[in-house]
């Protein structure tokens, strides 16, 4: 499935590595909540990432907004960018709340 296929729509994602925890190869600390959407194949063949901005204490799982995509240009690798309803985040601050890891890739945002 295309990941912009979920832009504006609810949807539910399970988190693994939660607000707060340590990543498990590259030992930085997750500033946000990152989980994956179950039953889906992303591009590099793995259940498709999402990063849950605006939710700032750990959670198992979380049923929000796709507001975005985070689009790798040189990695297979697509990111929703999913909130709570009502929320948005302008662009400047999605790429701030996921410089962690994004700074590591080339990168466009991807909007509806």
């Amino acid at each position: 499935m295309d990941s912009r296929e979920y832009l504006g729509k609810e949807l539910y994602i399970k988190i693994d590595r939660p607000f707060g925890s340590k990543h498990p190869k590259h030992g930085f600390i997750y500033p946000i909540n990152y989980g994956y959407v179950p039953n889906t194949i992303s591009g590099d063949g793995e259940e498709l990432d999402a990063y849950l901005l605006g939710v700032f204490e750990p959670v198992d799982d979380y049923n929000g907004k796709c507001i975005a995509i985070i689009h790798r240009t040189n990695d297979n690798d697509d990111k929703l960018i999913v909130v709570p309803l009502g929320k948005n985040y302008s662009d400047d601050a999605i790429e701030a709340l996921v410089e962690f890891q994004e700074e590591h890739f080339k990168h466009v945002i991807i909007r509806k």
